[in-house]
């Protein structure tokens, strides 16, 4: 399995708008092959800041999900709202509950 944990940083005042095209992005890829989690997450003290998990079977379909249209537009749309570069990091899953 692959993940991933994303942060990004809102625009001062458009972090619940960048949390609304996140959570649509949720319900898009939750139709996409191997797209096992995708949580979106408010900073709890840094109230710019989302963090975002990802679970998917492998690496492969995590990339495929980024040429699908409906999420490149999301991506686009959601752009402007961000402040910086975007953080986080790759991950190998191990174990864990939740995970079969």
């Amino acid at each position: 399995m692959y993940a991933m944990t994303g942060k990004l940083n809102a625009q001062t005042g458009k972090r619940g708008e960048l949390v609304e095209i996140l959570l649509r992005a949720s319900r898009v890829v939750a139709q996409l092959h191997g797209c096992r989690a995708y949580i979106v997450n408010e900073d709890a003290v840094d109230e710019t800041c989302v963090w975002i998990f990802e679970i998917w079977d492998d690496k492969e379909s995590h990339d495929a999900s980024l040429k699908d249209e409906r999420v490149k537009s999301l991506i686009a749309e959601a752009m402007p709202l961000i402040s910086g570069a975007p953080g986080g990091a790759e991950l190998r899953v191990v174990g864990g509950h939740g995970i079969n």
